[in-house]
C-alpha cells in the first residue's frame, strides 16, 4: 500500500507545481516548469526553495560573447537543491561570501524561495540583482537569500548573470553577428533573459508574472536602473527597488559604441587574438587573468542600440521608461572621508587643499556647499562629497528623473545605521573593500596605527542583510537587537511595497513619496527611523551641472 501511495504522489507531481514527493519527510518538493521538472527542498521555516535552476543555455564556445539562449528541456527529474558556480571573476571585495562551489563560464542558473502551496496564489514576486561592480558577485551569497522576504509572502529570485570581460566586451566582429549591429551588454542581457524566464515560469512557484518587482544594490541597483530604461525589459516588471547606485554619469554610465568597440580591441590585442574566433578559444581562466590584471578590461555598458538605445537619464527624461513605483536611496557613508582626501590629514588646510586641486574653478562654491571649517566638519563634508561624487548624485538624479516623468510614486530612503561591534572570531580582523574584512593570519600583534577620525554611518553595501532580513547568514558582526528592529522595519518596507507598490503599512512611521517636489522629504532607516526633509538640495543641483557637461 505505501508503494502505491508513492507511486500516486510522483505521478500527482508531474501536474501539480510544488507538490511533495517523498511521503515519510517533507524535504523534497517538485514544480513543472518549461523545461521540466524540477526538485527542490522545504526549509525548516516552510518555505520551498529551488537552486541552481537554468534559464539559459551555457554561454560557452560559440555561445561567449552572445545574447543568451533559451534553456534547454531535460527528461526526468532535474535536482535543484544545490546553488550553481558562480560567473567568471577574481576575488576582488572582502564582503563577499558565496555558497556556491567555484566559478565557472557556466553560471546562468537562478534561485527561487516561495512560501506558496499551490500554483494558484498568484503571489507577488521579487528578482533580486547582486552588486559587484560588475566584475564580482554571485546569487548564492547569504545576504541575497530569499527566505526571510519568502516568509512575508513573497516569491524571492536571485539571478546570475555574466561579469566583467565575459559579460560586457563589445567589438566590432561581435557587432557583426547581430541583426541590430551593436555588442557588449552580456550580463544585463541575462539579467532580461531572467525575467523573460519568469514571466513564463514564475505561476508553477505560485507566483504572479504580473507582479514582478525589481531590485538590487551597487551594480545590482545599476542594473535595475538600465532594465527600467530598456525598451526590452521595461514591460515585464511592476515595480522598482534600488540600493545605491543609478547607470548615470559619473556611476557606471554606458559608453558609446565606438568606444566600447575599441575598448575590445585593445583587449583582444593585450592577449594577442586577431579574430573573434581565437578569443573565443581562450580558455576562460586565462581569459579572467588577462582581464583582470594591470591594465586589463575596462568594464562598463554600452549604447548598442538595442537593449539600450541611448543614456539611461536620457530615457528617464523623455519619459521612456517603465512607468511603475520606484523606491531607491543610499547609504549615509557610501565612502569613507579618505576617499576624497587621500593622503591629506582630514584638517580644515588639508580639505582646502584637496577641494582647490579637484575643483579649481568651483572650490568656493565646493566649501560651501560641503563646508570644513573643524576637523569634525571635514570628516563629515569630506565623506558627503566622496559619496555623492562615488554613487550617491546618481541614484538621487535616477529619482528625480523618475517622479518628473513617470507620474508614479517614488520613494527616497537614506540608510544611516554604523556598524555593530565585530565577533570574537573577527576581533583581529581587519576592513576591506566594499565593506568586508580580512582575517588576520599572523599570530603577531601588528603595531597599532596613530588614531584617525572614522566617518560615522553606513558603509556601502552595509544595508543589505537589514533589508533581506539575513542579518543571521553574516557571522563577522555581533549583531544586537537593535539591529533587528532595524532590519524587521527595512523588510517590511520592502515587502510592502513589492506586494502593493507603496511602502507603507504594518504601523511604521509614514512615508511620503517624493512626487517631484524639490522640498522632498525622505526615509532615514536608523537607530530613529523616521521621515526628514531633505536638505541636500543644493549639492545635487550643483554636480548635476558639472555632469551635464
Amino acid at each position: 500500500m505505501k508503494l502505491i501511495n508513492m507511486f500516486v504522489l510522483i505521478q500527482f507531481a508531474m501536474l501539480l507545481p510544488l507538490a511533495y514527493v517523498n511521503a515519510q519527510s517533507t524535504t523534497s518538493v517538485q514544480t513543472k516548469v518549461a523545461n521540466g521538472l524540477l526538485e527542490g527542498t522545504t526549509e525548516t521555516s516552510g518555505v520551498k526553495s529551488f537552486k541552481g535552476v537554468p534559464f539559459a543555455k551555457p554561454p560557452v564556445g560559440d555561445l561567449r560573447w552572445k545574447a543568451p539562449q533559451p534553456a534547454e528541456n531535460w527528461s526526468g527529474v532535474k535536482k535543484a537543491d544545490q546553488f550553481a558556480k558562480s560567473p567568471m571573476q577574481a576575488r576582488i571585495f572582502g564582503d563577499m561570501m558565496f555558497r556556491s562551489g567555484g566559478t565557472s563560464e557556466d553560471c546562468l542558473y537562478l534561485n527561487v524561495w516561495t512560501p506558496a502551496k499551490t500554483m494558484k496564489e498568484k503571489l507577488p514576486v521579487l528578482v533580486y540583482f547582486y552588486g559587484g561592480g560588475y566584475v564580482a558577485g554571485d546569487g548564492s551569497e547569504g545576504r541575497y537569500d530569499g527566505e526571510a522576504m519568502a516568509k512575508t509572502g513573497i516569491v524571492s529570485l536571485t539571478v546570475n548573470y555574466r561579469l566583467g570581460v565575459f559579460g560586457f566586451m563589445a567589438h566590432p566582429e561581435l557587432s557583426k553577428e547581430t541583426s541590430y549591429k551593436g555588442s557588449g551588454n552580456y550580463g544585463l542581457l541575462d539579467q532580461y533573459a531572467a525575467l523573460k524566464w519568469v514571466r513564463e515560469n514564475i505561476a508553477a512557484f505560485g507566483g504572479d508574472p504580473n507582479r514582478v518587482t525589481i531590485a538590487g544594490e551597487s551594480a545590482g541597483s545599476i542594473s535595475v536602473s538600465a532594465q527600467m530604461a530598456s525598451p526590452l525589459s521595461k514591460n515585464l516588471i511592476a515595480g522598482a527597488i534600488g540600493e545605491s547606485g543609478a547607470m548615470i554619469k559619473p556611476t557606471l554610465a554606458p559608453l558609446p559604441l565606438a568606444e566600447a568597440e575599441k575598448n575590445g580591441l585593445a583587449f583582444a590585442e593585450k592577449v594577442q587574438a586577431g579574430s573573434l574566433a581565437a578569443l573565443r578559444a581562450i580558455p576562460a581562466a586565462d581569459l579572467l587573468k588577462a582581464a583582470s590584471g594591470q591594465n586589463g578590461f575596462r568594464t562598463a555598458a554600452t549604447i548598442d542600440g538595442y537593449f539600450l538605445p541611448k543614456t539611461v537619464d536620457e530615457i528617464f527624461a523623455a519619459g521612456e521608461q517603465a512607468k511603475v513605483p520606484l523606491l531607491a536611496g543610499w547609504n549615509s557613508a557610501e565612502t569613507p572621508y579618505q576617499g576624497f582626501m587621500r593622503a591629506e590629514p582630514p584638517t580644515p588646510e588639508g580639505y582646502a587643499k584637496r577641494v582647490k586641486q579637484d575643483f579649481p574653478e568651483q572650490a568656493e562654491q565646493v566649501l560651501k556647499l560641503y563646508p570644513g571649517n573643524t576637523t569634525a566638519e571635514v570628516v563629515k563634508s569630506a565623506t558627503s562629497l566622496a559619496s555623492d561624487r562615488f554613487i550617491a548624485y546618481s541614484t538621487w538624479k535616477w529619482l528625480d528623473l523618475h517622479a518628473k516623468s513617470s507620474a508614479k510614486p517614488t520613494y527616497r530612503y537614506l540608510f544611516s545605521k554604523s556598524k555593530p561591534p565585530m565577533t570574537k572570531e573577527f576581533a583581529n580582523a581587519t576592513t576591506g573593500l566594499a565593506g568586508g574584512v580580512t582575517k588576520a593570519t599572523d599570530q603577531k600583534a601588528a603595531a597599532p596605527a596613530p588614531a584617525q577620525p572614522v566617518s560615522e554611518g553606513a558603509p556601502h553595501a552595509f544595508e543589505i542583510e537589514y533589508a533581506m532580513g539575513n542579518l543571521d547568514k553574516n557571522p563577522v558582526y555581533a549583531w544586537t537587537a537593535e539591529d533587528h528592529q532595524i532590519s524587521k522595519t527595512m523588510l517590511t518596507y520592502f515587502s510592502n511595497f513589492i506586494k502593493t507598490g507603496n511602502p507603507n503599512g504594518g504601523g511604521l512611521p509614514k512615508w511620503a513619496p517624493i512626487g517631484g517636489s524639490e522640498q522632498a522629504s525622505f526615509m532615514n532607516i536608523g537607530l530613529k527611523t523616521a521621515s526628514e526633509k531633505a536638505t541636500d538640495l543644493e549639492r545635487y543641483r550643483f554636480l548635476d551641472q558639472l555632469y551635464s557637461k
